[in-house]
């Protein structure tokens, strides 16, 4: 922290004389620069020659390392006080994290930091007083360049550390309920808001995520002529669009540039013009209890013989081990309730087909959805699009990362959508672009799936998209996944 030149000049302050070891410095030049510049004098020019210079060096040396020998107590207990002073900013903001957490063995920690900050504190008052003792006696106050630095970074240091933990846990709720809220709608992002928050915070922050459902009244597919000439707009003339009158879907590249105008985004829209084509599959070895486990993408592609596949609900992931195998909220596969586990978010709902074919986005209980006559459906959310109305259009919210939607339109077409996330190609898209995207494509209702490394589709069981989990392509075991199949 302090500066080699600082206990040179501290000596020749000391000793009044001029003379100083050479060895220390990189030349003669810089020595002699040192001395007229803190002492404002000449150097006697017979001082100046080389030979007199190492002569008189021999003699100092033995003097110099005294002086060294004596001044580096002093040295420790300035850098122990600076060493405690940047610890204690971090202790705090600790503090709070350990509080506030919902894990455990982070809220044990808390009852130790209270005690080492004491602590901390009275080894820097203790010694502040020990150095400044011999500058009251000595009426001499002057601050040293290194001391300045130091004290102007720690005092940036500080005020950042402190700035972040009001944004965490200030008055102003705005911060907590957006890292909340955009933490929790991915299984794997989850962590972050368990990290700084207990799950009672982040239970009445998901409380109040006003809940959306589509209609109860099931709106009546209207018929696709694949014929016309005059499309609404270039989005529907791409749909719709066949190589092949037989073709039972289409993928489409999907790529633009996210609201905030910086935001690139890149992924894939899966076409299913038949929406009994699209089905619920689920891993073999999902269910509820510690030894289940997922497949991925492509293992449960392969089962089902599968054309496309995509990622759909969140799922509980004991000990960040990514297994995949205990699917939150309610499972029903061909109608069939395969698992009823914790809900993973309070936004959403259910998102199934019922036996008709119609995407019903709702929050209801299992006996509910089984009433309704729904066949395939998971738990997630939040929904972009409810009874063709955006929810997302006026959304302030900008954090972009790997995203999975499903939709349908009024016509019954199936919407697919999956999207890239911290990558180069691709930085993610918000609920707002995810929400614009499905719109333009003509949704009358979407909804969100399982984001950031569960976003994944494939076709003919390889993957299209690229999986990834901040640091590398990574291919996640899930639960469940929509698969679009012949018949």
């Amino acid at each position: 922290m302090f500066r080699k030149e600082d206990i040179v000049i501290e000596f020749l302050e000391e000793t009044r004389e001029l003379k100083i070891p050479i060895e220390i410095l990189e030349d003669e030049t810089q020595t002699l620069q040192i001395i007229e510049e803190n002492f404002e004098t000449k150097i006697p020019e017979e001082c100046q020659k080389k030979a007199k210079i190492e002569k008189h060096l021999e003699k100092v040396s033995t003097e110099y390392s005294d002086f060294k020998k004596k001044k580096m107590p002093s040295r420790i207990m300035k850098n122990t006080v600076f060493v405690c002073l940047f610890l204690i900013p971090l202790l705090i903001f600790s503090w709070f994290v350990t509080k506030n957490t919902s894990f455990e063995f982070l809220r044990r920690l808390n009852a130790y930091i209270t005690p080492i900050i004491t602590i901390l504190w009275i080894i820097i008052i203790g010694l502040t007083a020990i150095l400044a003792l011999p500058k009251i006696e000595k009426r001499s106050w002057k601050l040293k360049h290194s001391t300045v630095v130091a004290t102007s970074f720690f005092i940036i240091y500080a005020l950042g550390v402190f700035s972040l933990t009001d944004l965490l846990y200030g008055n102003d709720k705005k911060y907590q309920d957006f890292i909340i809220k955009e933490a929790m709608n991915t299984s794997n992002h989850q962590f972050v808001a368990n990290i700084f928050y207990n799950n009672r915070v982040i239970e009445n922050t998901l409380s109040k995520t006003k809940v959306l459902a589509s209609s109860n009244e099931l709106y009546e597919f209207e018929p696709i002529n694949f014929e016309t000439k005059f499309y609404a707009n270039a989005y529907e003339e791409e749909l719709f669009t066949k190589e092949d009158e037989n073709q039972s879907y289409k993928i489409i590249k999907v790529e633009g540039t996210s609201k905030d105008g910086v935001t690139k985004y890149s992924g894939f829209l899966t076409v299913v013009y038949d929406p009994s084509h699209v089905k619920l599959a689920t891993s073999v070895g999902a269910g509820t209890t510690p030894g289940s486990y997922g497949q991925t993408l492509a293992e449960m592609s392969k089962d089902n013989n599968a054309l496309v596949a995509m990622n759909a609900g969140g799922f509980y992931d004991p000990d960040w081990q990514s297994n995949g195998g205990i699917p939150h909220g309610t499972v029903i596969q061909d109608g069939v309730v395969k698992s009823e586990y914790t809900r993973g978010i309070e936004s959403g709902g259910m998102i199934g087909f019922t036996k008709d074919n119609r995407l019903v986005l709702k929050r209801m209980s299992t006996e509910e959805a089984l009433a309704m006559g729904i066949r395939d459906a998971v738990d997630w959310g939040p929904f972009l699009i409810v009874d063709g109305k955006n929810y997302f259009s006026n959304s302030t919210s900008r954090w972009a990362c790997a995203r999975s939607v499903i939709g349908q339109r009024k016509d019954g077409v199936v919407l697919m959508l999956v999207i890239d996330g911290d990558q180069p190609h691709s930085k993610g898209a918000s609920y707002a672009d995810l929400a614009d995207i499905m719109e333009q494509y003509g949704a009358y209702n979407a909804a969100t799936l399982d984001g950031g490394t569960s976003t994944s589709m494939v076709e003919n069981h390889e993957y299209i998209n690229i999986p990834f989990n901040g640091q590398r392509r990574t291919i996640r075991r899930l639960p469940n996944a929509w698969i679009v199949t012949e018949s």
